[in-house]
């Protein structure tokens, strides 16, 4: 099993920035800070192993999702506790549509780091796309009380607010 000393400090010094991102005024603001969250949380302290991530995130940007996986998953195999590995593993998987899989990462990335306002994001994703709306609504909200100004996750919230909270007469 491979340590990660590194990439558990970095999700440390990532607390400070998401205290920002929650206090944030506006919507460029909370982006800068996302980025300087997201640049920490990438950061596993192996070049091998930033390299995986690298390659697996390459893979999915020009839709190669079966190398993706490959990449993603040695790398997951060998930095466990790295949460933006499960993360990047996970938007594997969902990209492939295989969203058993995807919870399955989700799940690994957020048990590493509950902050993971990504991976927060794809568990809702995927619940909305099951017909759990619900459980969508409720990880939704969490995604929004992390990072403000998401538009995409306010206007979900407002889809799934008449099925969660019915309406009122």
């Amino acid at each position: 099993m491979f340590s990660l000393p590194v990439a558990a400090l970095a999700q440390a010094a990532s607390g400070d920035l998401l205290e920002e991102l929650g206090a944030a005024e506006n919507a460029a603001e909370a982006d800068r800070i996302e980025k300087a969250i997201y640049l920490e949380w990438s950061k596993s302290g192996s070049a091998a192993m930033d390299l995986l991530l690298k390659r697996g995130r390459d893979a999915l940007e020009v839709n190669e999702t079966a190398s993706a996986i490959e990449h993603l998953t040695a790398l997951t195999d060998h930095a466990p506790q790295f949460a933006e590995g499960w993360h990047a593993l996970a938007l594997a998987y969902y990209q492939a549509e295989m969203f058993g899989p995807a919870m399955d990462a989700l799940e690994h990335a957020l048990a590493e780091n509950p902050q993971h306002f990504g991976a927060l994001r794809g568990v809702a994703a995927i619940h909305e796309q099951l017909g759990n709306e619900s459980l969508a609504y409720d990880a939704y909200t969490r995604v929004l009380e992390l990072r403000p100004f998401d538009d995409e996750v306010t206007d979900a919230l407002e889809r799934l607010a008449g099925q969660v909270q019915g309406i009122e007469i």
